[in-house]
């Protein structure tokens, strides 16, 4: 499935949260930012965790809520939250919402073809439609970035 566009309404999403069910509908009237990353406490995603935490008190004042989803479980969601303090909600999807998004996509490494998640990140605005997309997301300085973004949303 390919990736919402700007201006696309958000695809619907229910997931399980270590806190909680989490849904598209409790961001009404709010910004969201929708981040999807490969696996809980690997180099990567645990800096991209680290940097939105670190970040989430600017993103309220910018009146946005942040979730992180990967498709570990529940349970992985919050050891890797306690471990690492994250502060971000996570989200484990069972398969339909990393669809949904267009992130679930053949990866290689090693010359070896594999299904994963593709690190990209969906600023969707306070109407549920995409505002933004980061595809093939590079850690360094990508929630500041992502900030700056919402910030300018209004």
């Amino acid at each position: 499935m390919t990736a919402p566009q700007p201006g696309d309404a958000a695809p619907d999403f229910t997931l399980d949260g270590d806190t909680g069910p989490i849904g598209l509908a409790d961001f009404k009237g709010r910004k969201l930012v929708l981040y999807f990353y490969p696996k809980d406490d690997t180099p990567g995603c645990t800096t991209e965790g680290k940097d939105f935490s670190a970040q989430r008190e600017a993103f309220a004042a910018a009146d946005t809520d942040i979730v992180g989803v990967s498709r570990d479980s529940v349970a992985a969601h919050a050891k890797f939250r306690a471990k690492h303090g994250l502060t971000v909600g996570l989200g484990a999807d069972a398969g339909t919402v990393t669809e949904a998004y267009g992130v679930w996509v053949e990866k290689s490494m090693y010359g070896k073809k594999y299904m994963g998640i593709e690190r990209a990140t969906f600023l969707i605005d306070r109407d549920g439609r995409i505002a933004r997309v980061w595809n093939k997301v590079k850690v360094a300085g990508h929630a500041a970035e992502v900030l700056a973004a919402a910030t300018a949303l209004g």
